[in-house]
């Protein structure tokens, strides 16, 4: 998930649930045409992203919040300053998150010191993902 082309994505998703182009075009009053530029789009508005969440069923917001996770550096100096915006746990880990990481190590592609520095994970939170991940395999 390292970049996200947003309108493939989408297009992913269209044609796993087998929408009808005529129903994404009266949904967004909009032409087949300027729907199928959508999928090519890497970028895309919120209001958009939120339509296509709302008709497909999916939280497409989820794919940049799980790249803020593994991808964004941590900013302690800003964490701590007020704030009138809501707050969130940062460190909120979904299973595919946890799967893919553990997936990393179990191939051998990162050892685990590697993925604690690189996805700034901590250790003990990396153990007791192996512990009761890697059981519930066997």
């Amino acid at each position: 998930m390292k970049n996200i082309h947003i309108g493939e994505f989408i297009e992913a998703r269209c044609k796993e649930l087998d929408i009808p182009i005529e129903r994404i075009c009266k949904f967004f009053k909009l032409n087949d045409e300027e729907i199928e530029k959508m999928f090519q789009l890497e970028n895309m508005n919120s209001d958009h992203i939120l339509k296509w969440c709302k008709l497909l069923g999916y939280d497409f917001f989820r794919l940049y919040s799980q790249h803020l996770i593994l991808y964004s550096p941590e900013h302690r100096n800003i964490k701590n300053k007020n704030t009138s915006l809501p707050q969130f746990r940062k460190n909120i880990y979904t299973k595919e998150i946890i799967n893919f990481i553990l997936t990393e190590i179990n191939d051998g592609s990162k050892t685990k010191e590697q993925v604690i520095e690189y996805y700034r994970i901590p250790k003990t939170t990396l153990y007791k993902w192996i512990s009761k991940y890697n059981n519930e395999k066997k």
